[in-house]
């Protein structure tokens, strides 16, 4: 028998294929609410190969991810935010984001062991143009990052305190998860997500489909280009230093402190690693992520805190959430 942490380490593959099939031909959302469902009933109500089926449920079930009783599989109830596509938690996206995308990159950590990453990504487009390449990667990233932010963002929100906040600059900001959680919390509030042009269909789209009207706007733009970024008196990064090297966020943190409000401040949202950098297991594997697919990497608070002294930010705090993703806040004199 294997140690239990090695055993996760050597099947762990199987595990997210499995997960990302279950979640993919519906039978996660099949089992949502049911109390025991065989496996021939699921095969056939949801027209798949039975003997198939019936091997990827005894993986769940060993997984805990199902659990297997007399009157046939159920759905943990701790797992039904996370696997219900109508859940502002469904982790579908980011699954197929992890199968589809990150698994296929990560074969060139060989390379990058042996040469090192700036030898070996010399000759490759930056990465973001590659994500950002066809109008179908397009979707599936912003997808993707909708799944893995929105659930927490109004969490971060109401940590970051927007009471006094008139206009929210969402700094690569995607999907406007951040901004969306933002508007729906402060009623009195603006929101401008500053991203590239690839972003605007996309974003149009929430605000039709949230309402938001005049509230949440867009602008066009390169954050590592642009000499300035657009003013207002909060500027928010969600999940974006940690797609870069200190030197560039630094550049980042400058421009918003050039362009935010005197009193106004800064919110950086992300994964933190503990200050030993042992964990947590979260961060630590997508830190070797951040390796494959950015020029970035996770930090311990302490050094975003740092990073946020050099570019003029004061009286940095951290405030962490209920999920992975954090917030360190800092404030502009």
């Amino acid at each position: 028998m294997l140690p239990e942490a090695l055993e996760r380490a050597v099947f762990g593959m199987y595990a997210t294929h499995a997960l990302h099939l279950a979640d993919t031909h519906g039978v996660l959302r099949f089992l949502l609410g049911r109390d025991g469902t065989s496996a021939a009933e699921m095969a056939a109500a949801l027209d798949l190969d039975e003997e198939t089926l019936t091997r990827l449920l005894i993986a769940l079930d060993a997984l805990a991810l199902v659990e297997s009783t007399p009157s046939g599989y159920r759905l943990p109830d701790s797992m039904a935010p996370f696997v219900d596509p109508a859940s502002p938690r469904h982790i579908g996206g980011f699954v197929h984001h992890l199968v589809h995308g990150a698994a296929a990159r990560m074969p060139v950590l060989d390379d990058y062991l042996r040469r090192g990453k700036a030898a070996v990504d010399a000759a490759l487009p930056p990465p973001f143009d590659t994500i950002y390449a066809t109008e179908q990667s397009t979707a599936a990233f912003l997808h993707a990052m909708w799944q893995l932010s929105f659930s927490v963002s109004g969490e971060l929100a109401a940590l970051a305190g927007l009471e006094d906040t008139t206009h929210l600059i969402d700094v690569g900001g995607a999907g406007g998860a951040f901004a969306v959680a933002a508007l729906e919390r402060a009623p009195h509030l603006r929101a401008t997500v500053y991203d590239l042009p690839q972003v605007e269909p996309h974003l149009a789209a929430t605000v039709a489909e949230r309402g938001l009207g005049e509230r949440l706007g867009f602008v066009a733009g390169d954050f590592l280009r642009d000499d300035q970024l657009p003013a207002g008196d909060c500027f928010a990064f969600g999940y974006i230093l940690s797609d870069w090297t200190d030197e560039t966020c630094l550049a980042l943190l400058s421009k918003a402190y050039r362009a935010c409000s005197p009193g106004g401040r800064v919110l950086v949202m992300e994964r933190l690693f503990d200050e030993d950098r042992r964990g947590p297991l979260a961060t630590a594997v997508m830190n070797l992520s951040m390796h494959v697919e950015t020029q970035g990497r996770h930090r311990t608070a302490a050094e975003y805190t740092g990073l946020l002294a050099r570019a003029g930010w004061t009286d940095s705090r951290v405030a962490r959430s209920s999920q992975d993703k954090h917030l360190v806040v800092a404030h502009k004199p």
